[in-house]
Parts: structure tokens; sequence; C-alpha cells
């Protein structure tokens, strides 16, 4: 009996429902994954909640060029949040960084407040703060996130299994630690026993699309 979510990370609805068919238990959609990913088509996401059965996370993130976000960016990013929540998704992914690439705690209060009840989880950007498991032990204790997405700060999962293992011993409960980098069913299992973790994410965590 399998014992942790796998989440698959698409920008198509088409690869939306081939994940679905190869086992995808949640996907979080969004556009442009060469970008690493920003904030999705409303009528895709729509076209998604009406046929499909499994929780769809959306990834809300106006721009590529960094993390760190102008007050236009802000209103862009409570726009976006309103609208999704108000067609029923299951959660919102996001992330912002302050001008010193650390988590800016305001902002994501702000748009954690604005999401709530939807899940909010905080997305790679913790892995470009230069301590990703200060950071993490800081955004849980300061905010009210319910789930963080990292690969530890390094490049790959299985690079980043020692500060993975530190960020899962120190997890609250129901908090949605959500392991990603690099995670493909060739290494999942290998992954998995290092880490006993309930969430893994991937683009090609269930096979190619």
């Amino acid at each position: 009996m399998q014992k942790f979510i796998k989440e698959v990370c698409v920008d198509n609805t088409e690869d939306a429902m081939r994940a679905i068919n190869l086992g995808a238990n949640r996907i979080e959609y969004c556009s442009k994954l060469n970008e690493e990913g920003l904030t999705p088509d409303l009528e895709e996401v729509k076209y998604l909640l009406k046929n499909t059965c499994i929780p769809i996370r959306i990834m809300i993130r106006p721009h590529s060029k960094s993390f760190n976000y102008s007050e236009k960016d802000t209103s862009m990013i409570l726009r976006d949040i309103s609208n999704f929540k108000k067609i029923g998704v299951d959660g919102i992914v996001i992330g912002c960084l302050n001008q010193y690439s650390e988590i800016d705690l305001k902002k994501i209060n702000l748009f954690v407040k604005n999401a709530k009840p939807l899940k909010v989880i905080f997305h790679k950007a913790i892995d470009s703060t230069k301590d990703p498991l200060k950071s993490f032990k800081n955004l849980i204790k300061n905010s009210n996130i319910d789930g963080v997405l990292t690969s530890g700060g390094f490049s790959n999962a299985e690079e980043g299994i020692e500060v993975l293992k530190q960020m899962v011993a120190c997890s609250p409960t129901n908090f949605e630690l959500i392991i990603a980098g690099k995670i493909t069913p060739n290494n999942l299992n290998k992954i998995n026993q290092k880490l006993s973790a309930k969430f893994y994410h991937g683009k090609k965590i269930v096979g190619e699309l």
C-alpha cells in the first residue's frame, strides 16, 4: 500500500491528464515550466477542475525575474489568489524573498491571509535562501503556511538528503514537507527509504508525460 503522495508539476492540460493516468495523486498546475513555473490560465484550471477528481494546486508567480515582488506584483498576486480561490482549487503554491534573498514574512503572511481556507505551500524559493534549513524553521515558526516544497537547498533531492532529513525531523504534525528535485520512478523509493516523507513532487515522478 502506497504510503506517500505523488504530486506532478505540469504546464498544460494534456500532461495533467496523462499524469493522472500514470498514477499522480495530485497536480501542481502552472504555465511555462521552462521558466520554472508561472501563474497559469484561469480557464485551463476550470477545465481541469471539471474533468479530474484529484486535488489541483496552482502556482502563483507573476514573473521569473526573481522572487522579490514589487507593489504592482503583489497586487497581481492578490488578484490571482482571489480568482483561483473562487473556482475551488485545493491550494496555491507561492514564495517570496526580500532584497537580501531571505523569506519575506510580511508578504507571505499577507498572501496566506488572503488565500485561506486554501492550502498554502511555500515553493522552492526557499532553496535560494542562504540557509534553507534556518529559513524553513523560521517560516514554520512565523507563518501559517501549510507546507514547503524543497530539495534542501541543493539542485536535487538526492544531494540534499541530509538537510531534508533535518526538515522531516522538525516538521510540525499535519505539515506538508514536499520533497522535490529530479525525482523519478527510478529513484523515488530509494529517496523515500532515507526520508520516510509523506509527499513527493516532480515533473517526471510518475514517468515521462
